[in-house]
């Protein structure tokens, strides 16, 4: 299956161009593979931001008791090294 590509146009200050050039140079990738890639990630990083967000408003709408994690405990000794 072949993916649509949309060619977008837009404003970076040349410092930042400059970093991503050195990047796809050491990569040995072109930019817009480099920006494809940077955009995914972070995608990903926010989608698990709203995971952790989403968590924590469950936690304080119901906090966890101590029955809960209490028969963990043991499992948190890693004893000495």
């Amino acid at each position: 299956m072949k993916t649509m590509m949309k060619t977008i146009q837009m404003t970076i200050d040349e410092q930042l161009l400059e970093q991503v050039d050195s990047a796809v140079n050491e990569l040995q990738i072109n930019r817009s593979a480099f920006i494809r890639n940077a955009l995914q990630l972070a995608l990903k990083e926010l989608h698990i931001h709203k995971l952790e967000a989403q968590q924590a408003r469950g936690y304080r709408r119901q906090p966890a008791a101590a029955p809960d994690f209490i028969e963990w405990e043991p499992e948190q000794v890693w004893g000495e090294p």
